[in-house]
């Protein structure tokens, strides 16, 4: 009697699957690509063959985290935790130790070469090339590696515990200092002193690093101190790169330095900027955005990046590097100067070998929350989400876009109240201890 039971019951259940397989609602999900992308809370189901949707936790969707490495700010060491969230949580950033390094070597040719081709980089005739340096966050593990990117290139770094100091020397116009020394250099058979007249964190009085207006308020304070003796500027960004050279430095003929490559700091090359460095955000954004793009469809996370897609997008690694231990993507930095400059004054344009659209049947669209950490970054609001909001259609991504206001962490993480209506997230972090603000809240 029971088996007559469970077979009536199984017959009545195969009617009903073919009833509602004829009510043509499901006419979209064909072959293996799963859900139309509609609802943000479900995910496709790979290759299975099973057209059905199912509900992936938040914990559980793919993560990466960009431009700010979840890491000590104290000792720069990496916040596994955060790196190794999920199976699909990555991180998609630059190489800084090369681009510090190409910083530093960038100056220090401009100087030498300067000083061959005669021109007066030793602006008031004493011995010293001294320089000023704009420090973006003593705590930002990219501004730690700059300024000891300089600061080794030009001979005045001092290592404490087997690294460079990077702190701030406040003023330093008698070389007395703790925590630099002067450099020398050989230069056209004369000897001169490299010195690091002052330098600062450039945080404003709300708590914002990396802030331009108080770059431009330092050089006009230095500039007041000991005019002269300043022969270089240097900046961890162009942002406040640009505030010293649009405030002082371009009107005293001063080459100054910065970072970024943000199109006014490139177009500036012609007018006296001596130069910048381009850490390849068009790879980057769409690296931040393709590894989602993989994680969501199920392939392997190289495909598009390593190996060409469907739609012929790859890079060479000549652009960029995978580190499997730390689970991160790194563009690698190029020096842009006035031989070159040319080729860099748009920065929101997507790098050519991965400008190619993806097919939206293929690759359905998917709902993603990402943050900018500081709606007034220069470099992230006006080069990099630029750059994103490109390759989010490439992509058939529905991008949400959340500014923060640079000080503090749950002016970003109020607005994360819904995680369930997003496939994926993309998180640039206020400061790089603060993963566990976002990660406490995908794992509720």
């Amino acid at each position: 009697m029971k088996k007559a039971l469970a077979f009536l019951l199984a017959v009545v259940m195969m009617l009903a699957l073919v009833a509602c397989g004829g009510n043509g609602n499901n006419t979209g999900n064909t072959g293996n690509t799963g859900n139309t992308g509609n609802d943000a809370n479900t995910s496709d189901t790979g290759d299975t063959g099973d057209t059905g949707a199912t509900t992936v936790a938040n914990k559980d969707k793919p993560l990466v985290w960009f431009n700010r490495q979840p890491s000590n700010s104290s000792t720069g060491e990496l916040d596994m935790n955060a790196l190794t969230f999920n199976e699909n949580t990555y991180y998609v950033g630059f190489d800084a130790n090369q681009g510090a390094e190409l910083q530093g070597t960038m100056i220090l040719d401009y100087i030498t070469n300067a000083i061959e081709n005669g021109e007066e980089i030793d602006r008031n005739g004493d011995g010293i090339i001294g320089y000023v340096l704009a420090i973006g966050d003593i705590g930002h593990n990219d501004s730690i590696a700059r300024t000891r990117g300089v600061r080794s290139a030009l001979g005045t770094a001092v290592e404490k515990d087997g690294v460079i100091v990077s702190d701030p020397v406040g003023t330093n116009v008698d070389g007395s200092s703790a925590f630099v020394q002067d450099g020398t250099l050989e230069i056209g058979g004369k000897t001169y002193t490299v010195r690091e007249l002052a330098s600062q964190e450039m945080k404003n009085s709300a708590g914002a690093t990396w802030d331009a207006a108080t770059a431009g308020n330092a050089i006009n304070t230095w500039s007041a101190s000991f005019g002269d003796q300043i022969d270089i500027v240097a900046s961890n960004n162009d942002g406040m790169g640009m505030s010293m050279f649009n405030a002082w430095s371009q009107a005293e003929g001063v080459p100054t330095f910065g970072y970024d490559a943000n199109s006014d700091a490139v177009a500036a090359i012609a007018n006296g900027y001596g130069g910048t460095i381009s850490q390849h955000a068009d790879v980057q954004a769409y690296l931040t955005l393709r590894v989602l793009r993989n994680a969501l469809d199920g392939v392997d996370i190289d495909t598009g990046i390593g190996t060409e897609d469907d739609a012929g997008n790859v890079l060479s690694d000549e652009v960029f590097y995978y580190d499997e231990a730390t689970r991160s993507y790194y563009a690698l930095n190029v020096a842009v100067t006035a031989e070159n400059y040319e080729d860099f004054l748009d920065s929101t344009v997507t790098y050519a070998p991965v400008s190619n659209k993806l097919d939206a049947t293929a690759h359905p669209t998917k709902n993603v929350w990402l943050n900018i950490y500081n709606s007034a970054d220069n470099f992230l609001g006006s080069t990099y989400q630029p750059l994103l909001q490109n390759y989010d259609d490439l992509l058939n991504l529905n991008v949400e876009y959340i500014a923060g206001d640079g000080q503090t962490e749950s002016n970003i993480t109020n607005r994360l109240g819904n995680p369930s209506a997003y496939d994926a997230f993309a998180i640039n972090m206020v400061k790089t201890d603060n993963a566990a603000s976002y990660t406490g809240i995908l794992s509720q």
